[in-house]
């Protein structure tokens, strides 16, 4: 990879929408040797309000001006799915690291190609899969590591939600259940979170395969999935995941098994999880989620860029991710 020859990351934003608002951006300024310097998105008054609002001394309409201003040096693509391939080519072509929302993209394909651009131009590429970095789900991967619930057996993720009782009035700017943009529908939205967290805790997933289905008929997309997988290390996994559940059944949980005990923890909620070891339990609720949650990941990857350290979420990992949804939801029932 080419060197990062800058003392400071100065970064541009491609499209800055919701996610910026407190998941990311802001993080950007906090860090050490870390500034957003631009932002970029095509409604110019909602550009220009965001720039005002946050303190950005640039803003842009055109993500040709954003990737080659020359106070620019790394790339955060903060758009939906469809563009990140056109995206992240437009910023390897000028040299300049990319970091890239997840999903990585549409399909397994879309990524391998990112991979390929940006191995070719000689620049590095990041995923937005923060947790990896977030310290409880670090802790979580300390413990396993050391051993403490055994040899890891089997992990099943459960995850219900209900129908979002607006869905209907605002299908139409909903892009997450709309494939063209997203791949899928909550599943690649929310799911990839969780099958890229178990990569991390366990490694590649080699063997996954499944069914979904569209039960609900609110949306194009699946809105049913179940799965199985398997990991490098002989870890077999589970997965089932409804969203048009009732809110009774709501539940967000990951079990891990093993030979001595289990790990419970939610994805998507506080940063908490339970130990069980010879039937004794063990609550961990001191690893609070930071206010601006993708901080700790941006973090690693301006240490990356500046030669201190390493980022845990790449394009490669990213992109086995997107592997193991698109094997998972192939076959289509109903």
């Amino acid at each position: 990879m080419q060197k990062f020859t800058d003392s400071e990351v100065r970064w541009g934003i491609l499209g800055v929408g919701n996610v910026c608002e407190v998941k990311s951006a802001p993080a950007m300024n906090l860090i050490p040797n870390s500034k957003l310097v631009a932002v970029m998105r095509r409604d110019e008054a909602k550009v220009k309000d965001y720039a005002s609002r946050h303190g950005v001394p640039k803003w842009y309409t055109s993500a040709v001006a954003l990737v080659n201003d020359p106070e620019v040096n790394a790339i955060y693509i903060a758009t939906p799915p469809n563009v990140h391939l056109e995206l992240s080519r437009l910023a390897a072509s000028v040299g300049k690291p990319v970091y890239v929302e997840k999903p990585m993209a549409r399909t397994h394909a879309e990524c391998l190609e990112m991979i390929d651009v940006c191995e070719k131009a000689c620049v590095p590429l990041f995923v937005a899969y923060y947790r990896r970095a977030l310290p409880h789900f670090v802790r979580i991967k300390e413990l396993l590591d050391a051993g403490a619930i055994g040899e890891i057996r089997t992990v099943h993720i459960n995850l219900k939600q209900e129908v979002e009782a607006d869905l209907i009035t605002k299908l139409a700017d909903n892009w997450r259940v709309n494939p063209e943009i997203a791949g899928g529908g909550y599943f690649f939205d929310l799911a990839s979170h969780q099958l890229d967290l178990l990569d991390f805790f366990f490694g590649k997933i080699t063997h996954a395969s499944g069914f979904s289905a569209n039960q609900a008929k609110a949306y194009e997309a699946e809105d049913m999935v179940a799965g199985s997988f398997a990991f490098e290390n002989g870890v077999l996994g589970t997965g089932n995941w409804c969203f048009t559940s009732s809110h009774s059944a709501r539940k967000d949980e990951i079990i891990i098994d093993g030979n001595m005990g289990q790990i419970h923890f939610p994805t998507f909620g506080k940063g908490e999880f339970k130990l069980i070891q010879d039937g004794q339990e063990t609550q961990f609720h001191d690893l609070p989620l930071p206010k601006h949650i993708q901080q700790p990941l941006i973090h690693s990857i301006v240490d990356e860029l500046l030669g201190k350290g390493t980022c845990p979420s790449n394009g490669i990992s990213g992109a086995r991710t997107n592997w193991a949804m698109g094997e998972i939801v192939k076959n289509r029932v109903g």
